[in-house]
């Protein structure tokens, strides 16, 4: 694991446990949708062929795949997010103006209706 120095961005940080877990439910389900659909082919399709021995190998070992995609997770590396601080070249920081000083003094006038 690697040890960052300083405030991490937002970029840097891993994804939500939540977020995986909705994408590898959304992965389980398309694939369980078509399975149905090769059983419901498998049946429909005559005269029995080679297209039925295909829709029957997927609804068979489709259930196999999805789950073990579905425990797999995200194992996909994605490159690090770069600090935008890092883009900045090395110039040394310029001192600040002074700003104009003004009196402290707070000055009430008062002024007659006429």
């Amino acid at each position: 694991m690697k040890h960052q120095t300083g405030t991490p961005s937002a970029t840097s940080l891993p994804r939500a446990p939540r977020d995986s877990s909705n994408r590898r439910m959304t992965k389980y389900f398309i694939m369980m949708a078509i399975r149905v659909v090769c059983f419901i082919l498998m049946v429909v399709i005559t005269p029995y062929g080679w297209q039925t021995a295909i829709f029957a190998v997927g609804a068979v070992f489709l259930p196999y795949v999805a789950v073990v995609l579905a425990n797999v997770g995200d194992d996909v590396h994605e490159p690090d997010a770069e600090s935008p601080l890092q883009a900045l070249t090395a110039e040394p920081p310029r001192p600040a103006e002074p700003l104009p000083q003004r009196p402290n003094v707070i000055e009430v006038r008062e002024t007659r209706p006429e």
